[in-house]
């Protein structure tokens, strides 16, 4: 038989049996419920100011209840609350964080439970005021998806000739992620395209280095290119046709490796580096004029970025699986 929720009639005649003195035992007899029941609803909504059972206040209970019912709240735990809320100012996403507690022994939760974590801090499910007491941890997330641009919407546009061996003549290993030394390069500019820096990405292990470049250039890239990679393991490198890659001939004989150019506008063709370069922007947004920003904050921001977990390396960090593949 299927449990029913007492009513408030059935509350207010519980308070005019007490006060008639009746025992509990006759109470429930009359309203046709267990004596076990009634004894709980007396106990459970009785004031400790005034010790006497009050049917209003039992009623607004079952109400609040009934609207929380499936509901519970989220991160109940100090240790993993904590940890949710330091990470995500460190600017790790929520499947982050959760892969990274599982892989640490921390915890088990999902990122979902984390993002409605976030969200429940605030009125209306996010779209509110923070609520009192609890603090504000939506300018934490990764950024917003800009909107798509619909199928097929794009105007023509020219095709270039790559200026050098083109993708398709790739090495197909480089495809598999099996070996280090696989590298994607490209250029984040300043604010009003001033000279900004270059960037490089490790395929495999998913390692990120940013390097200020003096100008735009193709030697300064050049440049920046060869010392950062001078020294380590070094296979080929895949860069888009922007004209400050046009001295690729020099890094191929400096470096001993071969370059390659993906086709026009297919950036997704180095993927990794251009999703690394997102995460960039959130630490140096559109606008920022990297003449202002300091090699020590360049710095700063690159370590950040190696010592976060990857969902791919199973929640290890790009400079855990560069060091790893190192070693061995």
């Amino acid at each position: 038989m299927a449990h029913k929720q007492l009513s408030v009639e059935e509350r207010e005649e519980i308070q005019q049996g007490l006060w008639r003195k009746e025992s509990v035992r006759s109470i429930a007899k009359r309203l046709g419920r267990s004596h076990s029941s009634i004894v709980r609803e007396i106990n459970k909504n009785r004031p400790a100011y005034r010790r006497q059972y009050t049917p209003r206040l039992a009623e607004e209970r079952a109400q609040e209840k009934r609207k929380s019912r499936g509901r519970t709240e989220r991160l109940r735990n100090e240790t993993i609350r904590q940890y949710v809320i330091d990470h995500l100012k460190q600017n790790w996403s929520p499947e982050q964080i959760a892969g990274r507690m599982k892989l640490e022994a921390i915890g088990t939760i999902s990122h979902e439970a984390i993002y409605q974590f976030i969200y429940a801090q605030v009125h209306r499910g996010g779209n509110g005021w923070v609520k009192p007491g609890k603090e504000d941890l939506r300018p934490y997330l990764r950024r917003k998806q800009k909107k798509r641009q619909p199928h097929g919407s794009r105007k023509g546009q020219r095709i270039f000739k790559p200026k050098g061996p083109s993708i398709e003549t790739r090495p197909t290993i480089v495809d598999t992620r099996s070996r280090i030394g696989d590298w994607e390069g490209d250029t984040v500019e300043s604010g009003d395209h001033a000279p900004g820096v270059n960037t490089l990405l490790e395929r495999k292990s998913g390692l990120f280095l940013v390097t200020r470049v003096a100008d735009k250039t193709s030697g300064a890239t050049s440049t920046a290119v060869i010392g950062r990679l001078a020294g380590l393991p070094v296979h080929t490198l895949t860069t888009d046709n922007g004209s400050e890659n046009q001295r690729w001939e020099e890094i191929e004989e400096a470096l001993g490796i071969n370059c390659f150019f993906a086709h026009p506008y297919c950036s997704c063709e180095r993927g990794s580096n251009e999703n690394a370069n997102g995460l960039l922007r959130q630490y140096f947004p559109k606008g920022t004029d990297f003449r202002d920003v300091s090699d020590a904050a360049i710095a700063r921001v690159e370590y950040a970025l190696n010592t976060r977990p990857r969902k791919r390396h199973g929640f290890l960090s790009p400079l855990e699986v560069w060091g790893g593949a190192i070693e061995s």
